[in-house]
């Protein structure tokens, strides 16, 4: 039995890349809801409720109860302590500016995204409870336990990793309880999904994942990564640059069941079209 999960961050109203997104996972046998909603700074409970409207709108219903990412931190925390106690992570207490600093300097590892600075530290339970701090993987040490991993696409395509696809990822930060990449594996895990279908814009994000569900004991789905959905014009849609969202082709007159049954065959509205692979 294929299990998929649609999975919004409730940070704005969902546009058609959502939507297509959602009906290709809705092929799935089970189709589960889940809200992303660990960014405290981004997250609002009214988006939460918009969500419920769009996808009623489109005609989607899911499978089970709705799972809430930020009622569910004590199993992120868990995930994380097992990591520690196996010496795969370590606190890093530099802020942006700090890092933005480190690469511009001779010694910085630009390719990297992140100079190390904190790997090498010794371990102070003093400053970590006086200090704000997030919580890094060690991508070497995270290699040389578990190897570059690999996934499989549903077309059959398999993918290799690359060590600068991994790097030192934040795990956990001091204003949110775990990152996306935790939260999503130990989520994908505990609801038995075994079909992610998301952007093309996440795969960069599948190493890092794939690496941390070997460390964690956890099973291997199979990775659906999807065009994105564009303007005519080839720009991509995103909340930050105001797309046009799906409650406003509600508003429009739209009828979201046939939206949907269009976007099934790959038939996208006028003035939209799918990115090239």
């Amino acid at each position: 039995m294929r299990v998929s999960r649609f999975a919004p961050s409730p940070t704005g109203r969902l546009h058609l890349g959502h939507a297509y997104s959602a009906v290709l996972g809705r092929r799935a046998d089970r189709w589960l809801l889940r809200i992303e909603d660990l960014d405290p700074g981004r997250s609002r409970p009214e988006f939460v409720g918009g969500i419920m409207e769009d996808l009623a709108w489109l005609g989607l219903e899911h499978d089970g109860p709705t799972l809430v990412q930020s009622q569910r931190t004590a199993l992120y925390a868990a995930a994380l302590k097992q990591l520690r106690a196996e010496s795969l992570v370590y606190p890093c207490f530099c802020t942006r500016a700090d890092i933005a600093a480190s690469l511009t300097a001779p010694h910085g590892d630009a390719g990297s995204g992140y100079p190390g600075t904190c790997r090498g530290l010794a371990d102070d339970p003093e400053r970590r409870a006086a200090t704000p701090h997030s919580w890094r993987l060690d991508g070497g040490k995270a290699i040389a336990r578990a190897g570059l991993p690999v996934w499989q696409e549903a077309d059959g395509t398999s993918f290799a990793s690359a060590p600068d696809q991994i790097g030192d990822a934040v795990l956990a930060r001091k204003d949110a309880p775990s990152s996306y990449h935790l939260a999503c594996v130990v989520d994908d895990a505990a609801t038995g999904v075994t079909l992610v279908v998301r952007g093309a814009d996440l795969r960069p994000s599948t190493s890092v994942q794939r690496l941390l569900q070997v460390l964690l004991g956890l099973p291997e789905p199979t990775y659906l990564h999807h065009p994105l959905v564009m303007h005519a014009d080839g720009r991509r849609l995103a909340k930050r640059d105001q797309a046009p969202t799906l409650a406003a082709m509600r508003v429009a007159g739209i009828d979201g069941r046939e939206l949907a049954e269009k976007l099934r065959t790959g038939l996208l509205p006028y003035g939209f079209r799918l990115a090239e692979a």
